[in-house]
């Protein structure tokens, strides 16, 4: 007579393993599903308008400035502080790329650089009373909203400035070049999409034999394969879907790069892991050699630097700079972060899951417009998945 499985027995050990897993990692799987299913459901919802080829690409164009200030922001909120200036330096970035290049008539490449400089010194101004007064950040970067608002309407003297220099527009309304010259389809923008969905499964397979050889933690084979298949097949339909209309953006290429460069920080390096050490606990990290009033210093002007190229994104888009440009921008970085996983007292959050929460929140906008449902309830709405998000996670920690 056969043995009935024991959970301790090996028949039983996957099952448990997989259910354990998933358990403890509840919040990021959780996100990525809640993508799928309001996505599955604004498309059921528009008639399919939603996943258009049109469509997807201004979803990803209106986004991805969000997505650029959500990497920075999510380093900030991890340790420990906020950064509620983060529009208003949007509007002002953009306004000083248009006095540059519309008014005094500078070359693009010239306006950029010193656009990046600017944010890097304005981040560096705010991280410095952060970090070396003990300032709380919220009191400092409400007074940067104020002071940077007040800059932008000084430098436009309220007027809308534009339009753009054409190859400066590039950064956000351009598409990458198709050799292939497809008539139909975009072929090299499908072919580029591949070829990233495979090498991003083949680093995935050797991340994952480098920590089995280790002897280190690993996600059960059914997670990891069901995880990673999935997302290569949705890297490859969301590009043959742009594919249909002028492919890539450039501005997709750009937030991809940042994307994977923040993902490396944050898992593979020291400073990566001291700002998860910084937000978790301050004095222990400080105990341990970390030296954290540098850290956070530094948090705030790579929030800087990324909110400078949210800022000239975004004035490329417009083709122009407006005095109201950036206005809650803040909002939607935050909660991005937040309804990503991160959490409200620091040390957690994961670069992707950032980029998930902002496209839940770019995918609710553009579904919720598509409708027809009014901004006094999308507004409503999206307070209130901030709220169950942060909730969610208060819960989870109180109960463990």
């Amino acid at each position: 007579m056969a043995a009935v499985p024991t959970p301790s027995s090996p028949a039983a050990a996957p099952k448990a393993s997989t259910a354990s897993f998933l358990k403890s990692n509840l919040r990021d799987y959780g996100m990525l599903l809640s993508l799928v299913v309001i996505m599955a459901f604004f498309w059921w919802m528009t008639d399919g308008t939603l996943m258009q080829p049109l469509n997807l690409t201004n979803l990803v164009l209106q986004n991805s400035y969000i997505v650029i200030m959500a990497l920075g922001m999510l380093l900030v909120i991890v340790a420990g502080h906020i950064d509620l200036s983060v529009g208003s330096l949007v509007g002002f970035i953009g306004a000083l790329a248009a006095v540059l290049m519309v008014e005094y008539n500078w070359h693009f490449v010239p306006a950029v650089l010193v656009c990046l400089l600017a944010g890097a010194v304005i981040g560096a101004i705010q991280g410095y009373f952060v970090a070396f007064f003990s300032i709380p950040s919220f009191i400092v970067t409400l007074a940067g909203m104020l002071v940077f608002r007040g800059l932008n309407l000084a430098l436009l003297q309220g007027q809308s400035v534009g339009p753009f220099d054409p190859t400066f527009q590039l950064l956000s309304s351009g598409f990458i070049p198709d050799p292939l010259a497809g008539e139909t389809l975009r072929t090299t923008s499908l072919l580029v999409g591949v070829v990233v969905a495979v090498l991003l499964f083949v680093a995935r397979l050797r991340e994952r034999a480098n920590q089995f050889r280790h002897g280190m933690d690993t996600e059960p084979p059914a997670i990891f394969f069901g995880k990673n298949l999935f997302f290569s097949a949705l890297i490859i339909a969301l590009c043959w879907k742009m594919s249909q209309y002028k492919g890539l953006p450039n501005v997709m290429v750009v937030m991809t790069l940042l994307m994977l460069f923040y993902d490396f920080v944050t898992t593979r390096t020291t400073i990566g892991r001291r700002i998860y050490a910084l937000g978790g606990n301050e004095k222990a990290a400080r105990l341990s050699g970390v030296k954290t009033k540098w850290l956070s210093f530094y948090t705030f002007v790579n929030m800087g630097v990324l909110a400078a190229v949210a800022g000239m994104v975004f004035a490329a888009r417009l083709n122009t700079a407006t005095p109201k440009a950036g206005v809650g921008f803040e909002l939607d970085v935050i909660a991005a972060c937040f309804i990503g996983g991160a959490s409200a007292t620091g040390g957690v959050g994961k670069v992707m899951g950032a980029v998930i929460g902002a496209f839940i929140m770019g995918v609710m906008n553009n579904g919720m417009s598509i409708m027809g449902i009014g901004i006094d309830y999308q507004q409503v709405i999206k307070g209130l998945v901030l709220l169950a998000a942060v909730f969610f996670d208060v819960y989870n920690k109180n109960k463990s």
